[in-house]
């Protein structure tokens, strides 16, 4: 029987998703213990997209196969009972066998958030990203038209990305501002490594007025990661959605808020 469940986590306490030889405290690697102790035997699961350490999720979509019978319902509330409180599972059901988490999946979205004032903020520690310089969010978004459509991002990607091509498609780049927080939300196809990153750096640079919108173009132009920005923060980034086709039946949970 193959399981999706979709979940949420607090990325400042993993080193990222995926599970280390090291022993390292990661997000896989305490849902396979807590879906172990519910199945009885040793659980795998596949997520949708790994994150960084220090990124979070609030629908994070995974899947596993498994001979163990059990209730949506136990694998929800058993493995909540089993893993660490900055992990909860919000959902599960069974899949055929020809869904996958990561290669059904046609879309992502993230949001990366920015406290946009003089001081810091303790209470939202790990959880957002802070900048000091104001941040002018015409700007930014003018800046983001020129990363829509399906384009080369070699420029946006860690030099150490794995992916066997550069080419992405950005459908949405939105930039808005509510009170002190700078929102910028982002959704494509798929995501190359640090490319959300990346791009928030870049936008902040021209945020705060250090660069012309238009370089955000120009950075995606020269193809080389050494033209772009400083990568943002971990910190302030947030898988919010996953998306699959409708036969999969995959829940889709209204997750437009930002908990911090």
């Amino acid at each position: 029987m193959r399981i999706a469940l979709g979940m949420e986590y607090d990325g400042q306490h993993f080193r990222g998703w995926q599970a280390q030889k090291s022993g390292l405290p990661t997000v896989q690697a305490s849902l396979q213990r807590g879906l172990s102790r519910v199945a009885n035997v040793p659980v795998a699961v596949v997520c949708a997209g790994r994150t960084d350490a220090g990124v979070h999720a609030l629908e994070q979509v995974v899947h596993f196969d498994t001979e163990a019978e059990r209730s949506a319902q136990s694998w929800v509330r058993g493995t909540n009972t089993n893993i660490e409180r900055a992990i909860t599972v919000l959902w599960a059901k069974p899949v055929s066998n020809d869904f996958h988490a990561r290669f059904s999946a046609f879309s992502r979205r993230y949001r990366y958030v920015i406290l946009n004032r003089p001081v810091r903020s303790s209470l939202a520690s790990g959880r957002i990203t802070w900048e000091y310089r104001p941040l002018d969010v015409m700007r930014m978004a003018e800046a983001g038209h020129y990363l829509l459509g399906e384009q080369d991002f070699t420029s946006y990607r860690a030099v150490a990305c794995q992916s066997n091509t550069p080419f992405r498609n950005v459908t949405r780049l939105d930039v808005s501002r509510h009170d002190d927080l700078v929102f910028i939300d982002i959704e494509a196809n798929a995501f190359l490594h640090h490319m959300v990153r990346n791009i928030a750096g870049v936008l902040m640079d021209i945020g705060a007025g250090e660069r012309s919108p238009d370089w955000a173009g120009e950075v995606l132009a020269a193809r080389d990661r050494t033209a772009g920005g400083v990568t943002a923060p971990p910190h302030g980034l947030y898988l919010m959605a996953v998306g699959y086709p409708s036969e999969f039946g995959v829940p889709h949970l209204s997750n437009t808020r930002l908990v911090w």
